[in-house]
């Protein structure tokens, strides 16, 4: 997996992910307003099955879609491309930068380090 989603492709893909599976209707159900055309959600949801992120069963006359892709994969893959393209493949540059621009207390680093240590204790 290596494609990227639009901004709309995305807003989508972030209810299947909370919903697990759904159709067109209950996906505009879960958008904010103004609502999407029908259609619009569609399209949209064609376009994520061929990109292999959805894909979709038969339900009566219409279908129900569900995810291929987990949302922590995406997620990895998103964070590595920024992660990538703005701080030259440097986690720690990444880090100091949100550091620094979101005035990070010390309260809050030492929770992270915990989170950090924990995981890898874990394996």
């Amino acid at each position: 997996m290596s494609k990227q989603l639009t901004k709309a492709e995305e807003q989508l893909m972030q209810v299947l992910w909370n919903l697990e599976e759904a159709s067109v209707k209950e996906i505009i159900e879960e958008l904010p307003l103004p609502k999407p055309a029908y259609n619009t959600v569609s399209t949209i949801i064609r376009i994520l099955e061929t990109k292999k992120f959805v894909d979709h069963k038969a339900k009566g006359r219409g279908h129900i879609y569900f995810p291929l892709v987990k949302k922590t994969a995406y997620s990895n893959q998103s964070l590595h491309k920024l992660m990538d393209g703005y701080f030259g493949g440097s986690f720690n540059n990444m880090v100091s930068f949100f550091m620094k621009k979101n005035d990070v207390n010390i309260n809050e680093l030492e929770s992270i380090l915990k989170q950090i240590n924990d995981k890898k204790t874990e394996k």
